[in-house]
């Protein structure tokens, strides 16, 4: 079952059981006693339980890379430009030779699918994406746009007989030998979507409450962190850390989700969200924000400084890819007609086992 689901472990045949167990003993001990642990072990029951983060393996090439696509924001049945990205990506994925694509969420506007059943799945995912080369595993997050919808429709494994490549949950953990990619289940994080929704409807089944959810998420991503092995440990969620954009940061991540980032030692937070290209690096810590999600509509027309370092900053469509080694990482941003924007590579010098 998907992660971070609330369940009571306490079957109705066990629980049947159990009451039978109580009346045998309650020759024995006072019908206040028996009360008192019934009510106990209800309550336990009904406690919400937290699950580990459900992994998926996948190995890097033979020669130990791995390359990828990152994109966001895109589903709008081939329009704004989506058809073009989904062009330049097949390209630009043909000559990486790439082994995946990440989707940063907001996968389906403006409000989600209806159902398992809706056609704006093939609209704007299966008939935009051809290329030969992105006929590949994605692995997506959900944004606050999917959870308008249906949002228990666009996580079933339903989905999967429609077009084998989509992979979505709401937080899981993605092994590829040299790297851990952690997704992040943000939208719940953002306090206005719960009290302030204006005329959205947001689908928080097995969700609410929030403290609670956040909660557990923040445990079980904290324990994967720590126990993480793999050179670089980037996170992908749709909501901002950092942004010159429309949206600019997002203070529930900022004060909840980046000091587990900062003290785990992740390399890369890599989001959605803000229509737009960019590159902001902290200015305490290694990691590096990097925005992909101009897969369909953008040009805002929206700037803002920020207060980490702005390395690169484009309000348009376009999409970026990520190539990765044991010891180092090539990031490129397109446009798109293909063009390259902006480079950045970083290396690390990895200490030999004990």
């Amino acid at each position: 079952s998907p992660p971070n689901q609330y369940f009571l472990p306490l079957s109705l045949p066990l629980f049947s059981r159990f009451v039978r167990a109580m009346a045998g003993v309650a020759l024995e001990t006072t019908a206040l006693s028996l009360v008192l642990l019934a009510a106990a072990t209800l309550m336990l029951a009904l406690l919400p339980c937290s699950a580990e983060l459900q992994r998926f393996e996948r190995p890097a090439k033979a020669d130990g890379s791995l390359s990828l696509l990152v994109v966001g924001d895109w589903g709008r049945k081939g329009q704004f430009n989506q058809s073009q990205v989904a062009a330049q990506m097949g390209k630009i994925g043909e000559e990486l030779d790439i082994d995946l694509v990440i989707s940063t969420g907001d996968n389906f506007y403006d409000n989600g699918l209806k159902d398992v059943q809706d056609k704006a799945f093939e609209e704007s995912f299966t008939n935009v994406y051809t290329a030969k080369s992105l006929q590949k595993q994605w692995y997506s997050v959900l944004g606050n746009h999917d959870y308008r919808g249906d949002v228990l429709a666009e996580l079933s494994p339903l989905l999967q007989t429609i077009d084998s490549r989509w992979l979505c949950l709401r937080s899981f953990i993605l092994n590829a030998e040299i790297v851990d990619f952690f997704f992040v289940d943000t939208t719940p994080f953002v306090e206005s979507y719960w009290t302030n929704p204006k005329n959205d409807h947001y689908d928080w089944r097995d969700v609410a409450p929030r403290e609670t959810y956040i909660s557990g998420l923040l445990k079980d991503l904290d324990a994967a962190l720590k126990a993480s092995t793999a050179p670089w440990k980037n996170v992908v969620g749709h909501h901002t850390m950092r942004s010159a954009s429309h949206h600019g940061d997002t203070a529930e991540l900022l004060s909840l989700l980046l000091p587990i980032l900062k003290v785990n030692g992740v390399d890369l937070y890599i989001n959605g969200h803000d229509h737009c290209l960019q590159h902001i690096s902290s200015n305490d810590s290694k990691i590096q924000y990097l925005t992909s999600s101009g897969g369909s509509m953008a040009w805002r027309g929206v700037f803002t400084p920020t207060s980490d370092k702005l390395r690169f900053f484009y309000d348009g469509q376009g999409f970026m890819s990520l190539q990765l080694t044991r010891t180092a990482a090539d990031i490129v941003f397109y446009d798109v007609f293909g063009h390259v924007l902006h480079e950045w590579s970083v290396s690390k010098h990895l200490h030999p086992a004990v």
